[in-house]
């Protein structure tokens, strides 16, 4: 199983040539300081607790984040922790928080649309998280006013939050995001060498080669798409990911296709691993509940069994296959495959089971083409891990 697993990883990822790590448009040495923080006595109920703490400047005025915060109400510190990040429309979710303290981790959930726990504008909130916010036009010295360059730091600065905290430990601490949030976890990751371990759900890189807001570029033009991209598309920041990462989203997504998808998780050196579903949806409970997103992180901070992983598949004479390695017998394995072209949201998907041989999955592909097909393999625990999708024309 030893050489196996070592084989995938050659499989999985190109080899790690050590770039060095580009970190953009924030200061990482000042965002990884403590930041000045207000936390509230935890609620008599739910033992969450309300924080305010600190982060980058606006237009030259202090701004502020507020957050809500859990921690296990058993077992002995100090724990690992999680950053999570929400998406748009979104905000901070104490429910999220308690989700992930429920699993034994300080979890921190902030707004990022600078509100407060009560829906309203904070005074010395960021900016808002619209889209006119997130695609502004702005000058090469106003970086700082933008979105993203606020979001970013809300999510580091959260984990320097975590870090300060006696009952966190410091070296155990990890960070997932969910549409929008996965959008900034690419980027905090890439970023951020502390970082242990990172889940983007639906988010993505390419966003102006396709997504859902590919009007919005084309209404900006080629210079501001440019100078855009150059700081805030993720595509930038996904080859300094140095620590575990898993992938999810689905296979029909409004807004992150899995062609920018694909893209987005090639530029890791790392190992990668997916859980992409048929039709999964889009939306924030839709987006926390995957029970792998928790095994994959306990795997990292806790020496847990990981979900399964499985490599890019091979074509060849009419038949699909992929090596496996799994932590526990995996007990299924499937694969999906559409002869659709055109937009990828729009694509229909068909389901057939798979042979599987030892660690190695196949199955016979239908005649008709174009063809677009990737495996899932299931574990005793019911936990799902996806191929990376393959064309038979590639």
């Amino acid at each position: 199983m030893r050489r196996s697993f070592c084989v995938l990883l050659l499989l999985l990822s190109p080899p790690a040539f050590g770039a060095e790590r580009y970190t953009g448009p924030w200061n990482l040495d000042e965002l990884k300081r403590t930041p000045a923080s207000i936390v509230s006595s935890p609620d008599p109920e739910t033992g969450i607790r309300e924080v305010f703490y600190e982060n980058v400047p606006l237009a030259g005025k202090p701004t502020r984040v507020f957050a809500y915060y859990a921690v296990p109400a058993e077992g002995p510190g100090p724990y690992p922790a999680m950053v999570l990040v929400h998406g748009g429309g979104g905000k901070a979710f104490p429910e999220w928080a308690k989700l992930w303290a429920d699993r034994g981790y300080a979890a921190i959930a902030m707004d990022l649309s600078g509100r407060g726990p009560d829906g309203e504008r904070l005074p010395d909130g960021g900016p808002e998280q619209s889209d006119e916010e997130k695609f502004r036009d702005f000058a090469p010295d106003e970086v700082d006013r933008m979105w993203s360059y606020h979001a970013v730091a809300a999510a580091v600065r959260a984990h320097s939050f975590l870090a300060s905290r006696p009952e966190v430990d410091r070296d155990r601490i990890g960070v997932t995001g969910i549409s929008w949030g996965g959008y900034l976890t690419c980027i905090v990751a890439g970023i951020d060498d502390r970082v242990k371990v990172a889940v983007p759900v639906y988010g993505c890189g390419f966003l102006d080669e396709n997504s859902a807001w590919l009007p919005r570029f084309e209404r900006m033009g080629e210079a501001r798409t440019k100078q855009w991209r150059d700081q805030f598309d993720p595509s930038r920041y996904l080859p300094g990911v140095s620590r575990p990462i898993l992938f999810v989203n689905g296979t029909n997504d409004f807004a992150y296709p899995l062609d920018s998808y694909q893209k987005s998780y090639r530029l890791v050196e790392g190992p990668v691993d997916l859980r992409v579903t048929v039709g999964m949806p889009h939306g924030h409970p839709q987006g926390w509940a995957p029970k792998e997103i928790g095994l994959f992180v306990d795997s990292v901070l806790k020496g847990g069994t990981p979900p399964p992983r499985v490599a890019t598949p091979a074509i060849e004479d009419g038949w699909i296959s992929a090596e496996v390695v799994a932590g526990q017998r995996f007990e299924s394995a499937r694969l999906h495959y559409t002869t659709d072209s055109g937009p990828w949201r729009e694509r229909s998907w068909s389901t057939i089971d798979a042979e599987t041989d030892g660690s190695r999955v196949r199955a016979k592909l239908p005649e008709d083409r174009p063809i677009v097909a990737f495996f899932t393999v299931e574990d005793e625990r019911g936990a799902v891990a996806s191929s990376p999708h393959a064309s038979a024309e590639e």
